[in-house]
Protein backbone atom coordinates (compact mmCIF):
# COMPACT_ATOMS: atom_id res chain seq x y z
CA UNK A 1 0.00 0.00 0.00
CA UNK A 2 1.04 3.57 -0.57
CA UNK A 3 1.55 6.26 2.04
CA UNK A 4 -1.23 6.93 4.53
CA UNK A 5 -2.85 3.59 3.71
CA UNK A 6 -4.20 4.68 0.33
CA UNK A 7 -4.17 2.29 -2.60
CA UNK A 8 -2.82 3.56 -5.96
CA UNK A 9 -6.11 2.51 -7.58
CA UNK A 10 -8.06 4.80 -5.28
CA UNK A 11 -10.54 3.62 -2.67
CA UNK A 12 -13.55 3.53 -5.03
CA UNK A 13 -11.76 1.32 -7.58
CA UNK A 14 -10.36 -0.89 -4.82
CA UNK A 15 -13.87 -1.32 -3.37
CA UNK A 16 -15.20 -2.18 -6.84
CA UNK A 17 -12.42 -4.73 -7.34
CA UNK A 18 -13.02 -6.25 -3.89
CA UNK A 19 -16.74 -6.53 -4.63
CA UNK A 20 -15.93 -8.34 -7.90
CA UNK A 21 -13.60 -10.73 -6.05
CA UNK A 22 -16.27 -11.44 -3.42
CA UNK A 23 -18.84 -12.06 -6.18
CA UNK A 24 -16.53 -14.70 -7.65
CA UNK A 25 -15.87 -16.22 -4.21
CA UNK A 26 -19.63 -16.61 -3.83
CA UNK A 27 -19.62 -18.99 -6.82
CA UNK A 28 -17.52 -21.52 -4.86
CA UNK A 29 -19.46 -23.88 -2.61
CA UNK A 30 -18.42 -26.32 0.06
CA UNK A 31 -19.61 -29.61 -1.45
CA UNK A 32 -20.99 -30.81 1.87
CA UNK A 33 -22.86 -27.61 2.78
CA UNK A 34 -25.24 -25.83 0.36
CA UNK A 35 -23.76 -22.38 1.09
CA UNK A 36 -20.94 -20.52 -0.65
CA UNK A 37 -17.55 -20.28 1.05
CA UNK A 38 -17.75 -16.50 1.56
CA UNK A 39 -21.05 -16.64 3.46
CA UNK A 40 -19.75 -19.64 5.43
CA UNK A 41 -16.94 -17.41 6.69
CA UNK A 42 -14.15 -19.49 5.18
CA UNK A 43 -12.43 -16.42 3.68
CA UNK A 44 -10.26 -14.73 6.30
CA UNK A 45 -8.38 -12.17 4.18
CA UNK A 46 -8.46 -10.60 0.72
CA UNK A 47 -5.50 -8.35 -0.05
CA UNK A 48 -4.88 -6.61 -3.37
CA UNK A 49 -1.37 -5.15 -3.66
CA UNK A 50 -0.12 -2.26 -5.79
CA UNK A 51 0.69 -4.65 -8.66
CA UNK A 52 -2.88 -6.08 -8.76
CA UNK A 53 -1.78 -9.33 -7.14
CA UNK A 54 -4.39 -10.85 -4.85
CA UNK A 55 -3.50 -12.74 -1.68
CA UNK A 56 -6.34 -14.69 -0.04
CA UNK A 57 -6.28 -16.50 3.28
CA UNK A 58 -8.97 -19.11 3.64
CA UNK A 59 -9.78 -22.04 5.85
CA UNK A 60 -11.98 -25.12 5.75
CA UNK A 61 -14.86 -26.16 7.97
CA UNK A 62 -12.62 -28.98 9.24
CA UNK A 63 -8.90 -29.71 8.73
CA UNK A 64 -9.77 -33.20 7.45
CA UNK A 65 -12.16 -31.84 4.81
CA UNK A 66 -12.19 -34.25 1.83
CA UNK A 67 -11.70 -31.39 -0.66
CA UNK A 68 -8.81 -29.74 1.24
CA UNK A 69 -6.47 -30.32 -1.68
CA UNK A 70 -8.94 -29.04 -4.28
CA UNK A 71 -10.78 -26.08 -2.76
CA UNK A 72 -7.87 -23.56 -2.86
CA UNK A 73 -7.62 -24.25 -6.61
CA UNK A 74 -11.35 -23.68 -7.02
CA UNK A 75 -10.98 -20.35 -5.20
CA UNK A 76 -7.97 -19.35 -7.30
CA UNK A 77 -9.77 -20.24 -10.55
CA UNK A 78 -12.87 -18.27 -9.53
CA UNK A 79 -10.97 -15.12 -8.52
CA UNK A 80 -8.82 -15.23 -11.68
CA UNK A 81 -12.03 -14.52 -13.63
CA UNK A 82 -11.94 -10.93 -12.31
CA UNK A 83 -10.50 -8.76 -15.11
CA UNK A 84 -7.25 -6.89 -14.51
CA UNK A 85 -5.71 -9.05 -11.81
CA UNK A 86 -2.04 -9.95 -12.24
CA UNK A 87 -1.99 -13.03 -10.01
CA UNK A 88 -4.03 -14.81 -7.35
CA UNK A 89 -2.47 -16.69 -4.44
CA UNK A 90 -4.63 -18.72 -2.05
CA UNK A 91 -3.24 -19.68 1.35
CA UNK A 92 -4.93 -22.41 3.37
CA UNK A 93 -4.79 -21.50 7.06
CA UNK A 94 -6.23 -23.13 10.16
CA UNK A 95 -5.53 -20.43 12.73
CA UNK A 96 -7.95 -19.35 13.96
CA UNK A 97 -9.97 -22.52 13.46
CA UNK A 98 -13.30 -22.08 11.69
CA UNK A 99 -16.49 -22.36 13.72
CA UNK A 100 -20.15 -21.68 12.87
CA UNK A 101 -20.03 -18.21 14.48
CA UNK A 102 -18.13 -17.05 11.36
CA UNK A 103 -21.17 -17.67 9.12
CA UNK A 104 -23.18 -14.73 7.82
CA UNK A 105 -26.84 -14.30 8.70
CA UNK A 106 -27.60 -15.35 5.11
CA UNK A 107 -25.77 -18.66 5.63
CA UNK A 108 -27.50 -19.24 8.96
CA UNK A 109 -30.88 -18.63 7.34
CA UNK A 110 -30.07 -21.02 4.47
CA UNK A 111 -29.04 -23.73 6.94
CA UNK A 112 -31.92 -23.03 9.39
CA UNK A 113 -29.45 -22.25 12.17
CA UNK A 114 -31.31 -19.36 13.81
Amino acid sequence: MSEAGTHPLGQAKLNELTDAIIAELKTVFDPEIPVDIFELGLIYKIDVDDDMKVDIDMTLTAPGCPVAGEMPGWVQDAVKRVPGLADVKVNLVFDPPWDPSRMSDEARLELNMF
